[in-house]
């Protein structure tokens, strides 16, 4: 089964909740404004920060914000920088496997991975966004009003 990792789910939740606000927010309130606890959000921040999607401001006023627009962030983009190159085998990332020498389908899942990968590209953050149903969609707290929730 190719299933995405839990913290590559996350990701794009708070991506997405990055998204609602132009200002910095911080862990605790996008924690408390996405029921994720929030020391998974602080680890996804920290992973995003690294690789590039979003950028973080330290002092009093601190905080994460996008480093670029939702609709300039493909799928495959998160699920790079959480999970690493998409794969779906060991001989399509490189790593081989034992019997790779006599192994009549090496290279074969190359177009396959392929395929996937550009479809993944083709999707961005902001289609997924828009294509929530809007009877799912709860009004987002303030940056304060969440903190104070995760307050509570």
């Amino acid at each position: 089964m190719f299933k995405l990792s839990k913290l590559t789910d996350y990701a794009v939740v708070v991506l997405v909740r990055l998204a609602r606000e132009s200002c910095v927010q911080t862990s605790p309130g996008i924690a408390a404004s996405t029921g994720i606890p929030e020391p998974t959000v602080a680890k996804v921040l920290k992973i995003l920060a690294g690789g590039g999607l979003v950028s973080s401001q330290r002092g009093a006023h601190g905080g994460y914000r996008l480093a670029r627009p939702l609709a300039l962030i493909p799928v495959a983009d998160v699920i790079a920088v959480v999970d690493g190159p998409i794969a779906l085998t060991a001989c399509v990332d490189g790593g081989g496997c034992d019997s790779q020498r006599f192994c009549p389908m090496h290279g074969r899942w190359d177009p396959v991975n392929a395929a996937i990968e550009t479809a993944l590209r083709g999707i961005s953050l902001a289609e997924m966004d828009a294509a929530i149903p809007r009877a799912f969609r709860l009004p987002v707290p303030t940056q304060a009003e969440a903190e104070r929730l995760g307050a509570d």
